[in-house]
């Protein structure tokens, strides 16, 4: 068996306040082919594992505002990270047996105390990054997304070639609607770190429910979903559109400010339409990118017509 290739720049976020420590870290990284981004306080470095998705996490343990274990567990219940992102814990204090114990009940893939052997830090971060690229390899693979429960794009894919080849045979319509959730208005409130990232475990539960069994519903994007609809028109896909971003708007435990948009695109008889099934999920995310690149009060737009508004 081979072992994943490293082919790219892997990216590792150091949460340190300590600008020597952090300093002397990247010292290490930056010359072996490693991009460093940094973090100087436990809420910083959650926000940059969020926006940043780093390959690997350091941690330094007497953190400013939250001790790194708790940082830890705080990440690993996260489900963007979980338990395949490689977590180290170095610290300037005691380093015994007691706190190795302890880093490792938190998450901690590593515990290291000074002075740091870097030498040591380098093997044990390639031979971390291997594990965690051949676990997303394997997610890669998957027909289903980890975090949502949804399709994966390419579960999606491989549903769509299915529900479309039976729709050319029927002379049926077909549409597909792409929602965003917009994270800059709210997302759902309380469940980061219990339902999903930015609530993707908890909205996936609630397009399951608010779909028909016969819609393959899928997680394209971190704040994007792609509902493909068989016999379904145009009218039908509004209808959809509509139904599904006012259930995830009112859903309890939602935020306050999170916004819905929908951009669709339909076809009345789909073995006679001049596209295929990935172009009419491409067609409907255009929509939905430039009703949130213009940034109006629109909240669904059809690829081929004016938008329609949601109906309360």
């Amino acid at each position: 068996m081979t072992r994943p290739e490293i082919t790219r720049e892997p990216l590792v976020l150091i949460a340190n306040d300590q600008e020597w420590s952090a300093r002397s870290l990247e010292s290490i990284l930056s010359p072996n082919g490693f991009r460093v981004i940094r973090a100087f306080t436990a809420q910083q470095a959650v926000e940059a594992v969020l926006r940043h998705h780093p390959d690997i996490i350091v941690l330094d343990a007497q953190m400013p505002d939250m001790h790194g274990f708790d940082v830890c567990r705080t990440l690993r219940d996260d489900s963007l990270v979980g338990p395949a992102i490689p977590i180290i814990i170095t610290t300037a204090g005691p380093s015994g047996r007691s706190q190795r114990i302890e880093a490792f009940a938190a998450g901690a893939w590593e515990f290291f105390g000074q002075p740091l052997d870097g030498d040591a830090l380098l093997l044990k971060l390639q031979t971390f990054l291997r594990a965690k690229l051949e676990v997303d390899r394997l997610r890669a693979d998957s027909l289903l997304d980890p975090i949502s429960g949804l399709y994966s794009r390419k579960g999606l894919a491989h549903r769509a070639r299915e529900i479309a080849s039976d729709a050319a045979r029927r002379h049926e319509p077909i549409a597909c609607v792409v929602l965003g959730t917009d994270p800059a208005g709210g997302a759902i409130a309380g469940t980061d770190g219990d339902d999903g990232s930015h609530g993707s475990g908890y909205i996936g539960q609630l397009l399951r429910q608010a779909s028909r069994i016969s819609d393959a519903v899928g997680r394209i994007g971190p704040y994007e979903y792609a509902i493909l609809a068989p016999s379904t028109g145009a009218a039908g896909a509004t209808r959809l559109a509509a139904r599904l971003g006012n259930a995830l708007e009112a859903a309890p435990g939602t935020a306050a400010g999170l916004r819905v948009r929908a951009g669709y695109c339909a076809v009345a008889d789909f073995a006679r339409a001049n596209v295929d099934v990935l172009e009419l999920l491409l067609r409907a995310a255009t929509a939905l990118h430039d009703l949130q690149r213009e940034g109006d009060s629109e909240r669904v737009r059809s690829f081929e017509s004016p938008s329609v508004e949601l109906s309360n």
